[in-house]
C-alpha cells in the first residue's frame, strides 16, 4: 500500500500549488472497483475540444468559432463581429467557457478568432498562452490570465506567429519560452515570445518533412522536455532527441515497431512517465516515453470511402536516457484511436476516450470505446492494464480530458461533424461535461487517503519545504510519496506539457494525532533540467 500526497503545479519561475488528495494500493488488484462516472453538466454550451487547468482551480475550455451558434450566449448582450468567419459574421454566442471546479459553475468567455485545432501552454505567471488555429486564427496568439473575479477574458495578438499554426504542438521550455512545432504543411518551429531584437523567423525541422505521408500522420507531434534539457519529438513512427537552441538533432531513436503511424489523423497518444528524484548520488534521472494506440496506415483514406478498420492495440515504451534505447511493446485490452493519456497522481496512466475503428476526422471514427484503461507500470507485464467502468457517452473526435486537483479526470467534448450536429447522425455532438473518479477515490481507500492541511504555495529551486497532511492510517513512512504534476493543455488526444516529478523525501514528523509533516527538496542533484523547468533556473543550452 502506498500513500501519495500530490500537487498540481505551474511552471516555471514560481510554483502555484493546488492540493491533490489521493491514495494508491500498489500490491493489490483493483478489487472489483472500476472507478465511477458522474455527469456534471448535461450541457456547458460548447463542445470541449481544448482544455487547460488554471492555477485558480478553474478549467478553461473552448472549441472553434465557425461551428455556427453555440448553446450559450455571450454575457451582456455582446456579439462577436468577424467578417472573416466562414459561417456567421455576427455571432452572439460563446465558444469558450471558464469552469469552476469547486462550485461546478461556469461563465462564457469571448474569443474572437478561430481556435479550431490550436495548441497552448501555461506561462510562468499562470497565464495560458494559446497559439494558432484556422482561418483568421492561424497566425494569432491569444492569452488568458486567470483572476479571482469575473473580469478576465481572452486577449488576442493578430499576426504574431510567423507561420500558420494549425495542428501544431507546444512545449514550455526551461527559460520560460514556448516552442511551437509543426502544423499542417509546416516543417519548422518558432518560439513565443520571440526576441524582438531579431527579425521574426522560423527554424527548419526535417523530421516533419520526412514523416509526412499521403494522409500526413505527423500532425500534433508528441513533444516531451527531457531531464537533459533537450526535446523528444515523435512524429508518425520516428522520433529524435533535439537541441532546439542549436537546431541540431542530437540522436535518432529506433522507429516504433510495426511501422504504423501514431500522430494525427492516425491519432494515438503519448506521455513522459514520472521522473523520480529519489536516486542515489551521481545517478541520472531516467526518462521514459510511452506511446499508445493510433490507426494503421491508410485508415484515413479508407474511412473516407466508408471502410473503418481496427485501430492499433499496442503501446510502446522507450527509455530515451538509456545507452541503447529500444522500444518495449505491450498490448492494450482494446484497440484505440483518439484516446487521451493522462498521468494520475499515483503515477499510473489512464487511457480514456476514443474509438476502436477508423481514425480521426469528420465521421471517420466508429465503435466508441467508453471504458477507460489504467496502466500500472509497477505491475508485472501481464497485469499492468485494468479495464474501468464505462461512460454512457461516446467521446470521439474533438473530445478532451484533464486531471484536476481533487484527483478526478474531467472529460468533455466530441464533435465528429462539421458543425454542431445534434440530430440525424450516429454520434451527435456532445456538449456535456463528466468526471471520472479513478479507483483511488473510492470509499474503501478513505482510511489511507491523505488530506493536505498546509503547504507553501510558492517554491524555489533546491529549496527545502514541507507539507502537512492528515491521514487516518499511516502504515509506514516507507509508503509515502510526494509528487508535483504540471497540468496539461489537452486537445486532439495529446496532453501537451504534462509532467510529473516524484520529489525527494527528507523526513516525516508526527505533529498531531493523524497529522504529519513531511520535509522535501526539489531537484537535489542539480543536473535535472526537467526539475529546473519547474523551479525556473535552467537557462538555455
Amino acid at each position: 500500500m502506498n500513500i501519495v500526497v500530490s500537487f498540481l503545479i505551474f511552471t516555471s519561475h514560481v510554483i502555484y500549488i493546488l492540493p491533490f488528495i489521493s491514495s494508491q494500493v500498489t500490491h493489490l488488484p483493483y478489487s472489483g472497483n472500476q472507478g465511477q462516472w458522474h455527469l456534471l453538466h448535461s450541457s456547458i454550451g460548447i463542445s470541449a475540444m481544448h482544455m487547460q487547468l488554471l492555477r485558480t482551480n478553474m478549467v478553461i475550455m473552448f472549441d472553434r468559432t465557425d461551428y455556427g451558434p453555440s448553446n450559450i450566449s455571450l454575457p451582456g448582450r455582446q456579439c462577436r463581429h468577424d467578417p472573416n468567419d466562414t459561417l456567421l459574421k455576427v455571432d452572439c454566442t460563446a465558444h469558450s467557457i471558464l469552469y469552476d471546479i469547486g462550485t461546478n459553475t461556469l461563465r462564457p468567455l469571448n474569443v474572437q478568432t478561430d481556435t479550431w485545432c490550436s495548441s497552448g501552454a501555461v506561462f510562468p505567471d499562470g497565464t495560458l498562452v494559446q497559439t494558432g488555429g484556422y482561418n483568421d486564427g492561424d497566425h494569432v496568439v491569444r492569452t488568458f490570465t486567470p483572476c479571482t473575479g469575473d473580469n478576465c477574458d481572452w486577449l488576442e495578438f493578430p499576426n504574431y506567429l510567423v507561420r500558420r499554426r494549425w495542428y501544431a504542438s507546444n512545449q514550455i521550455l526551461p527559460d520560460g519560452r514556448i516552442i511551437i512545432v509543426g502544423g499542417r504543411r509546416q516543417f519548422n518551429y518558432e518560439f513565443y515570445p520571440r526576441n524582438f531584437q531579431d527579425p521574426p523567423r522560423t527554424f527548419w525541422l526535417d523530421i516533419l518533412r520526412q514523416t509526412r505521408d499521403q494522409d500526413e500522420n505527423n500532425l500534433y507531434p508528441f513533444l516531451h522536455l527531457l531531464p537533459d534539457g533537450n526535446l523528444f519529438i515523435f512524429a508518425n513512427t520516428k522520433s529524435i532527441l533535439f537541441n532546439y537552441n542549436q537546431n541540431v538533432v542530437v540522436r535518432e531513436f529506433p522507429e516504433i515497431p510495426g511501422g504504423e503511424p501514431r500522430n494525427y489523423p492516425s491519432t494515438g497518444s503519448s506521455v513522459l512517465l514520472p521522473l523520480d528524484e529519489n536516486k542515489p548520488p551521481n545517478v541520472n534521472i531516467e526518462a521514459e516515453i510511452m506511446v499508445c494506440g493510433g490507426a494503421p496506415r491508410n485508415s484515413f483514406a479508407l474511412a473516407s470511402s466508408g471502410e473503418f478498420i481496427d485501430a492499433l492495440g499496442t503501446c510502446g515504451r522507450l527509455k530515451v536516457s538509456g545507452q541503447n534505447p529500444y522500444w518495449v511493446m505491450e498490448e492494450m485490452p482494446v484497440p484505440r484511436v483518439m484516446a487521451d493519456m493522462l498521468l494520475l497522481p499515483t503515477g499510473d496512466v489512464v487511457i480514456i476516450n476514443g474509438a476502436a475503428l477508423g481514425t480521426a476526422g469528420w465521421e471517420y471514427g466508429h465503435d466508441p470505446v467508453t471504458k477507460p484503461v489504467i496502466y500500472r507500470q509497477s505491475e508485472k507485464p501481464n497485469r499492468r492494464f485494468s479495464v474501468m467502468a464505462g461512460s454512457q457517452r461516446p467521446r470521439l473526435y474533438h473530445s478532451a480530458a484533464v486531471l484536476v486537483p481533487d484527483g478526478r479526470v474531467l472529460v468533455g467534448g466530441s464533435n465528429p461533424h462539421v458543425y454542431y450536429n445534434f440530430t440525424c447522425v450516429e454520434y451527435p455532438t456532445d456538449l456535456s461535461l463528466e468526471a471520472f473518479s479513478p479507483p483511488y477515490m473510492s470509499v474503501e481507500y478513505e482510511p489511507v487517503r491523505p488530506r493536505i492541511v498546509s503547504v507553501k504555495e510558492v517554491l524555489g529551486y533546491r529549496q527545502f519545504f514541507s507539507v502537512a497532511f492528515a491521514v487516518p492510517e499511516l502504515l509506514s513512512v516507507s509508503v509515502l510519496s510526494v509528487r508535483l504534476v504540471a497540468p496539461s493543455f489537452t486537445t486532439h488526444s495529446f496532453a501537451m506539457n504534462q509532467r510529473m516529478i516524484v520529489m525527494k523525501l527528507i523526513g516525516v514528523t508526527r505533529v498531531a494525532p493523524e497529522t504529519y509533516e513531511i520535509s522535501l527538496v526539489g531537484a537535489l542533484d542539480g543536473g535535472d533540467c526537467a526539475a529546473r523547468l519547474l523551479f525556473a533556473v535552467c537557462g538555455a543550452r
